[in-house]
């Protein structure tokens, strides 16, 4: 599970920051939209890459499911009786929400798909037309609240699962490095949140059209 968050927000820090793109305008943001599919030519064909990473993406979005149910199954065996308390008090909300925002998380992906990638859910839907379709996406407001609540449970997945992959990987050595890697979490958990947030509330705003 460690391992393959990681992998994830790596990809989520670059896909992030290729999203910034679309406030230098639609020909840059196509164009950028346009060199994805070229990274790795001519050794690559059209796209290729593209498809590479998708695979990559799926099974680490496959394997994390997996281990989330497992260690799930593993903690309701390790105390079948509930808590007394329904939240846990040593806890975070990050900490007690993790499993719903997953969820959350996991039905946005899929939307997501289908929305941007195989463009059967999108209002414009115009192939080549990223920026376009973009924009057409977040000038529906309940399209924008959904991308909204997505991020929001992608914040708090960021930041608790950054913290607790740090653990598992032994890289929390001692209290100092615990702080330390906490507030990473937490810097990383607001920067990436904000930087997707920022696009479609331009949108909404009328800074991008």
């Amino acid at each position: 599970m460690a391992v393959t968050g990681i992998i994830m927000l790596l990809f989520l820090i670059l896909h992030m920051a290729g999203n910034l793109k679309i406030f230098f305008g639609r020909e840059d943001f196509d164009s950028y939209a346009h060199w994805l599919r070229t990274i790795g030519t001519p050794v690559l064909h059209n796209a290729w890459f593209l498809w590479i990473q998708r695979f990559v993406l799926l099974v680490a979005i496959a394997l994390h499911a997996v281990s989330a149910y497992q260690l799930s199954r593993r903690d309701l065996k390790a105390r079948p009786e509930k808590y007394a308390h329904r939240l846990r008090p040593t806890a975070s909300y990050a900490t007690n929400t993790m499993r719903f925002g997953g969820i959350i998380i996991g039905l946005f992906v899929i939307y997501h798909i289908l929305d941007l990638t195989a463009l059967v859910a999108n209002p414009n839907g115009v192939e080549g037309a990223a920026y376009d379709n973009v924009v057409a996406d977040f000038n529906h407001w309940y399209i924008a609240l959904a991308y909204i609540v997505a991020m929001l449970a992608l914040c708090l997945h960021i930041a608790h699962g950054f913290w607790s992959a740090a653990r598992t990987l032994g890289a929390v050595t001692s209290a100092t490095r615990a702080t330390a890697y906490k507030a990473t979490a937490g810097v990383l958990a607001v920067v990436i949140t904000l930087g997707f947030l920022s696009v479609p509330i331009a949108v909404m705003a009328g800074l991008v059209d």
